[in-house]
């Protein structure tokens, strides 16, 4: 799992175990001298890192981020990415990215061309929010689109006159079919569009860009697993 972000979700309630794998990844990169742990408050996250029995040298190292973090923070961080850096990002609970402080540097690391990922998350909807760095402080949860093709696009429309984030996933033999049409006849095809696909999975692949581009880059993909997010209206 190489990425230059790596999102690590954490339970809600603390007195639960951290996920296996993301758990073996910080047992396994913490103590390198290239990696940056970031997390939302230094007593939570300390707290939570000693009940998990992650190694304690690790917590002075502990770098802030969250709501309170200026613009330069993220463009320190994004620079330090750029000079071998990898960034390993913790919430106070749940998954970070996802209506969370975290969100605003997932969007610069997309801008700036870096690597994003997570460790497993069981929620893909919630998971594929956190991953685009689009805003999200409202979004719409479309579902599958109609398999005839005319519906689809009136429901196409429909959605384009919506400003909310909003998100779309339909079985893997129409991914190609639907971000053709988002990208040659909808009014979404204005948008900026994230594909997430198989996520988690071995052959993750997560692409952000406009619409045009992204059709472009999945017409020989074939088959995948797939969630498109649609960014908001500005």
């Amino acid at each position: 799992m190489s990425a230059n972000l790596t999102l690590i979700p954490t339970p809600i309630a603390e007195s639960l175990p951290l996920e296996p794998v993301a758990r073996a990844l910080l047992e396994s990169v913490c103590l390198l001298p290239d990696t940056v742990i970031l997390v939302e408050e230094h007593k939570v996250a300390r707290r939570r890192w000693i009940e998990w029995g992650l190694p304690r040298e690790v917590i002075d190292r502990f770098q802030l981020l969250n709501e309170h973090s200026r613009e330069e923070e993220t463009r320190d961080i994004i620079r330090s990415m750029r000079n071998g850096k990898k960034y390993y990002l913790m919430s106070d609970a749940g998954l970070p990215a996802f209506c969370d402080p975290g969100q605003v540097l997932v969007d610069a690391c997309h801008e700036g061309g870096l690597k994003v990922t997570s460790t497993p998350f069981p929620n893909s909807i919630a998971l594929a929010l956190a991953l685009s760095g689009f805003s999200h402080a409202r979004f719409y949860f479309a579902g599958f689109l109609p398999a005839n093709s005319d519906e689809r696009k009136r429901e196409l429309e429909r959605l384009a006159r919506m400003n909310e984030t909003i998100i779309l996933m339909d079985t893997p033999y129409r991914m190609a079919a639907v971000l053709n049409d988002i990208a040659q006849g909808s009014g979404l095809k204005k948008r900026k569009c994230f594909l997430a696909m198989d996520l988690n999975g071995a052959d993750e692949l997560l692409i952000r860009g406009d619409c045009s581009e992204v059709n472009a880059r999945v017409k020989t993909m074939g088959k995948r697993e797939f969630i498109v997010v649609l960014a908001p209206l500005s």
